[in-house]
């Protein structure tokens, strides 16, 4: 039997031959190592957009000054992207790691828009001042000193670094453990957007890994400074909507089974069930077919600004359970073969604007890349 079928002669003009058997090697490790698979994956039209990373900085150009020239960022003025900057440049002069920037900036944006408010009368939240908003009435400094960005970031990091555990914590428990809002979920709907200013203003610093001041990009494994991770060690075997499977709303990862399956980023499980549990041909508890329908055991997760992630063909019932809150790397199951599955993997999916249709889903491959955790990279 051939492990890995040709590729089609028109994907294989496009493709350099050295891309070709990078691919073709990942998948045929990725198939030997899956004892107990049923058959083998087609290897199907990857696009050259799947297969290569791009060059992206991870945080070691180091941030641009707060008195430079600023880029343009939809959704935000000369000024926001200023005060943006000293809270970035504020982090790196304490060695605060990347992480810690990116929460700093979600919860500047959350608290001020990124303005640096003066008192405002009765808008004013108490004597609340500054891009964080800080009151000198409980100790954060004089009014002054909370309204100026360099040290008004100075005290948030000094108490953000003070928080046990923070560095593995989702990005709004972590801001409101220094803020202690009324509003404690606030800050999670500014998370992308301040992943994407930070790695706008330190090249790509919100790509690096994020528990790490070194300024390196991601290890398989890591968990980013915008708080995501691979979850599975493993390479690319099918690709997202290709010529010949239009409708493959994600990617396979040819991951063996009996491996760990980790959640790509903080969250709550939405889904946790066997996608043919009411259907006792097609139950979950034993190997999918080509012929069997749907997901097999799976899980849904959704993140901060209503980002979804799926996770299918599980080997055994998943280890969460509906409204669980699960941290970025923490197991959310085991890999196996159940439901339509021609061997060991995981089909794994990114849903947007919190749509778990196919309406709603996005390139994996692209969305992990940008945050700084790329799929298929294997170990």
């Amino acid at each position: 039997m051939t492990l890995i079928p040709d590729l089609d002669r028109e994907a294989r003009r496009r493709r350099p031959r050295k891309a070709v058997l990078l691919v073709a090697l990942t998948a045929t490790l990725s198939l030997l190592c899956c004892a107990g698979g049923m058959a083998a994956f087609f290897l199907d039209g990857l696009s050259s957009d799947d297969q290569t990373l791009s060059a992206y900085g991870c945080g070691a150009g180091g941030p641009l000054p707060a008195t430079g020239d600023m880029p343009r960022l939809s959704g935000f003025n000369e000024s926001q992207l200023r005060n943006a900057a000293a809270i970035i440049n504020v982090g790196a002069k304490l060695k605060v790691p990347p992480k810690g920037w990116v929460i700093a900036v979600a919860t500047a944006m959350q608290e001020s828009s990124l303005t640096n408010h003066g008192y405002l009368g009765t808008r004013n939240d108490h004597d609340s001042l500054g891009l964080f908003q800080q009151r000198p009435s409980q100790g954060w400094g004089t009014p002054a000193q909370v309204q100026d960005p360099e040290y008004a970031s100075r005290k948030f990091y000094e108490k953000l670094v003070k928080v046990k555990g923070w560095e593995r914590m989702p990005l709004t428990d972590a801001a409101q453990k220094v803020q202690r809002s009324a509003f404690p979920d606030a800050y999670a709907k500014h998370e992308l957007a301040a992943a994407e200013i930070v790695n706008q203003l330190a090249d790509g610093a919100a790509r690096a890994a994020g528990a790490s001041a070194a300024l390196a990009c991601t290890a398989m494994g890591d968990v980013s400074a915008s708080g995501w991770t691979t979850p599975v060690k493993a390479g690319l075997v099918s690709g997202f909507r290709t010529a010949s499977r239009p409708d493959h709303q994600g990617v396979d990862l040819g991951a063996a089974r009996g491996d760990d399956i980790l959640a790509a980023a903080a969250g709550t499980v939405i889904v946790s069930r066997c996608d043919n549990d009411s259907e006792p041909p097609f139950r979950c508890d034993r190997d999918g077919s080509p012929s069997t329908p749907g997901c097999g055991w799976y899980v849904d997760i959704k993140h901060a600004g209503e980002i979804i992630t799926r996770y299918c063909h599980m080997l055994y019932r998943p280890k969460v359970q509906v409204g669980d809150t699960v941290a970025a790397g923490q197991q959310i199951g085991i890999v196996g073969t159940s439901g339509h599955s021609s061997g060991p993997h995981l089909h794994f999916e990114v849903h947007l604007n919190g749509d778990r249709s196919s309406s709603g889903a996005t390139n994996p491959m692209v969305w992990m890349r940008e945050r700084g955790a790329p799929l298929g990279t294997g170990e």
